[in-house]
């Protein structure tokens, strides 16, 4: 029995997936039966109720599954100590982000990291908001990066930095030769919003109902950047994160607008599974994340 064929009973456990426990652990599907049949001989017990219909671990399944667990985080810790000792800050960091994130704010924290540390490999996933979530819990990452993170008794979640949130124009928009306007100047505007499940489009309607103020939404896209392309054609306005806009401000094909009365942020965060033991390499990177630039 090997440490390996515990991480993926423990991962094919928490995915209920024999098709995302192989992809977490970069095998094939038939590579990950075969270490639960083999943990099945091991233990002379049948640990999971294999159904079509439904995923279920055995009572002696769940008994195993929680000791794994304790003795895959002590193997974790132990590895980490010791790379600390050796002061070896090396391997792998697999990151999911949103794209916004990814796009505009990652990269130049990304430049530092790996400048300062190049051993390590950083594998970084474009997701959806709600992806980004189900990967860490899932073991499929080890960290992600999200906007108005969401609490979760299973996630951890390190603050990282706020966001001023502009409303953007096309610059010949009527709002465009205003540096300041007031949140009511947008009402009954045409608006490109992000779709319905986005943090960002939740935390904006939110801001508009308690003031009060309606828009026309006329389109609405699940990425920063298809809404910028949008607001350019002057299909309508936004508002977005304003460390997005700022080469289309400079450019001159999009306009940026501050709000005087409704000054609002996007709180930025970095999310982890909870009890996760962290590689001396993540930790860096944890502490590049949450510096000012």
């Amino acid at each position: 029995m090997q440490i390996e064929s515990l991480k993926v009973f423990c991962d094919l456990a928490e995915t209920e997936s024999f098709t995302r426990a192989a992809q977490i652990n970069h095998v094939t599907q038939s590579a990950v039966s075969q270490q639960i049949s083999s943990l099945e001989r091991q233990f002379k017990s049948l640990l999971i109720e294999r159904s079509k219909k439904k995923f279920r671990l055995t009572r002696e399944g769940q008994v195993l599954y929680e000791y794994s667990k304790q003795i895959i985080q002590t193997y974790d810790a132990l590895h980490s100590r010791l790379q600390e000792i050796k002061d070896i800050i090396s391997g792998t960091i697999r990151v999911a982000t949103i794209y916004s994130i990814g796009l505009h704010d990652l990269p130049p924290y990304m430049k530092k990291f790996l400048k300062a540390y190049p051993t390590v490999h950083v594998h970084v996933e474009y997701r959806r908001a709600n992806q980004v979530y189900e990967d860490v819990l899932g073991n499929v990452v080890d960290l992600g990066l999200v906007a108005f993170p969401s609490k979760d008794t299973k996630l951890e979640i390190v603050p990282l930095r706020r966001d001023n949130m502009v409303l953007i124009c096309h610059p010949q928009h009527a709002l465009a030769r205003l540096k300041t306007a007031k949140l009511g100047a947008i009402t009954g505007q045409k608006f490109i919003a992000f779709e319905p499940d986005i943090p960002t489009r939740k935390a904006i309607d939110k801001i508009l109902k308690d003031h009060g103020v309606s828009v026309q939404p006329v389109m609405e896209f699940d990425n920063i950047e298809t809404v910028k392309r949008a607001v350019e054609i002057d299909a309508g306005i936004s508002i977005v994160p304003q460390g997005t806009i700022l080469q289309e401000v400079a450019k001159q094909t999009l306009a940026a607008v501050q709000f005087e009365d409704a000054q609002f942020f996007r709180q930025l965060a970095a999310i982890y599974k909870k009890n996760k033991v962290l590689s001396p390499a993540m930790k860096q990177f944890l502490a590049i994340l949450k510096e000012s630039q």
